[in-house]
């Protein structure tokens, strides 16, 4: 079987991760980003289901993830999958937007799956001048051809793409924001959110997409990116998220991300260092 090939970059210049997964077969559960995902499927197949919808990508097959998106993917067949993307923070996704559009707000993409050659154009060339740490201002250009045209043809203002939500689910959402780094009972979110446990559980996860706890531990993994990213050694993020040890981190971090955290520390190390004129990211690759 083709050996697993997992290499993220960190662009300084553009602010952005970037992603290349080569022979994956793992599976990732049902989880949500804080950032937007824009991704494009080498090579594979698999199932997805995002936002209550389920769909194949396959070769050819463009991703976009809003903020907050609940999605999951399984291979669909015998084979490995091929996948390279970038995460966009929404800070620099407001940016971005503000550039090609004028307007100072976020986009939100109205399809999670699309086919446009033309996006591919512009990705598939990006993604590698991320990678081989080019510093030509041909990749912002690059960046900003995309999300002028995921906007144009994709976008709509990102209110639009929030579902409603009851009082009680957002109140559920705003203790578990408020206590991740503690052990937290669901009783505890019960009495705060004013639902019975079995309520909570249907409509929170009709309403989300994922059950309460799953909810809590991507909050975790959030914040740990967050604290990996300025340095912080793996054991301290662990206890500092709330996780109960450092096992435990680990193998979620692993679930989610498809990395373990240790190497995605590493790409932030030493990034204060390099000379200003020319900031090439810090790539790191694992091989398994």
């Amino acid at each position: 079987m083709k050996k697993e090939i997992r290499t993220v970059v960190y662009d300084e210049e553009l602010r952005l991760e970037a992603y290349r997964f080569e022979g994956i077969v793992q599976p990732f559960p049902n989880h949500f980003h804080e950032h937007y995902v824009i991704g494009f499927v080498e090579d594979g197949q698999r199932l997805l289901s995002c936002r209550n919808r389920e769909y194949v990508i396959e070769k050819g097959s463009i991703v976009l993830f809003n903020p907050g998106d609940n999605h999951a993917c399984v291979q669909s067949d015998e084979g490995t999958f091929d996948y390279r993307g970038f995460n966009i923070s929404w800070p620099v996704m407001l940016d971005l937007a503000e550039e090609v559009t004028g307007k100072r707000e976020l986009p939100g993409f109205s399809e999670n799956v699309i086919y446009d050659g033309e996006a591919v154009c512009y990705l598939r060339p990006l993604h590698g001048l991320v990678m081989k740490e080019s510093c030509d201002f041909v990749k912002e250009e690059l960046l900003l051809f995309l999300i002028s045209l995921l906007i144009q043809r994709f976008g709509q203002p990102f209110e639009r793409c929030i579902p409603e939500c009851r009082k009680e689910i957002e109140r559920a959402c705003e203790y578990m924001q408020r206590h991740f780094t503690e052990r937290i009972y669901l009783d505890q979110i019960c009495r705060y959110a004013g639902l019975s446990k079995s309520a909570l559980l249907r409509a929170f996860t009709k309403e989300k997409g994922i059950t309460p706890y799953r909810y809590l531990e991507t909050i975790r993994i959030n914040e740990a990116k967050k604290l990996l990213s300025e340095g912080m050694p793996p054991v301290q993020a662990a206890i500092q998220t709330g996780f109960s040890d450092q096992s435990h981190f680990t193998n979620y971090f692993h679930r989610f991300l498809g990395l373990a955290p240790g190497i995605y520390r590493e790409i932030f190390l030493e990034k204060e260092n390099v000379p200003v004129f020319c900031v090439p990211p810090k790539q790191s690759n694992m091989t398994e």
